[in-house]
């Protein structure tokens, strides 16, 4: 005779395999939904954490202790200027590539900037240097990239150049573009490729950019994006937004 009922689960074994397996399921979504809570406080707090970094970043660089001498705007040999001798203010803007603060002042900026120096209001000079280098290469690789383009294609051309690295800006902890990245940048921006590639891969405006890193320092510049409005550490606002629109608001 069989005896296949006898080895098979009873009514009741088969109710506490359910029970067990539900209370398993239900154990793994608690930890599931605290580990998915511990990471959503964890970025809370990262992003807080930019933020004031961010405050405390633009305090300090324009504290009363932070103070930059610079040569007059269209006067450096290590800058991109736009807009007319005569213009009615000068403006000139430290920057490095790799700086996010200086993405941000970039972007909401230069659509009025250009507007501005297009009507003679004010003659910019953009003045790109190696501040980031700690973090890796590629502050040195685009500075001396952006010296290549100039050099090699002249100023509307690098001006071109200069707003798409910021568009095109990495994160501080990357990946980082590489050369042949920032040669396709080059062509974008109107440079002929034959012109530009080599310099850029060999790091050809290498010198150019250790120049204008060593006079930035010299002029007193820790921090960036550094502006100077008709020779004076420009300083007015608390974040990235209010410094772009104090300074436009001044020039209009």
């Amino acid at each position: 005779m069989s005896t296949d009922s006898a080895s098979s689960p009873s009514r009741k074994e088969k109710r506490e395999a359910r029970a067990a397996k539900a209370a398993a399921e239900l154990e793994a979504r608690r930890k599931k939904q605290a580990r998915k809570s511990i990471l959503t406080v964890v970025a809370v707090v990262a992003v807080i954490a930019v933020i004031i970094g961010g405050l405390v970043w633009f305090s300090l660089n324009r504290s009363e202790d932070s103070k930059v001498a610079a040569v007059d705007a269209g006067s450096s040999e290590h800058g991109l200027v736009i807009g007319p001798d005569d213009a009615p203010h000068k403006v000139v803007i430290y920057e490095d590539f790799l700086c996010p603060y200086c993405g941000e002042f970039e972007e909401a900026t230069r659509e009025d900037l250009a507007e501005l120096a297009a009507d003679g209001k004010v003659q910019v000079d953009y003045r790109p240097f190696v501040l980031l280098d700690q973090i890796g290469p590629y502050s040195e690789l685009a500075t001396s990239a952006f010296a290549v383009v100039q050099a090699e294609a002249g100023d509307e051309v690098a001006k071109e150049f200069h707003d798409l690295l910021f568009e095109n800006q990495p994160s501080e902890s990357g990946p980082f573009p590489e050369a042949s990245d920032l040669v396709d940048l080059a062509v974008e921006a109107g440079a002929e490729e034959s012109a530009v590639k080599d310099g850029i891969e060999d790091l050809a405006g290498k010198e150019w950019a250790d120049a204008a890193t060593k006079a930035a320092k010299a002029d007193g510049v820790q921090g960036t994006p550094t502006v100077l409005l008709d020779g004076e550490q420009f300083q007015e606002g608390n974040t990235v937004q209010e410094y772009a629109d104090a300074l436009i608001e001044k020039i209009s």
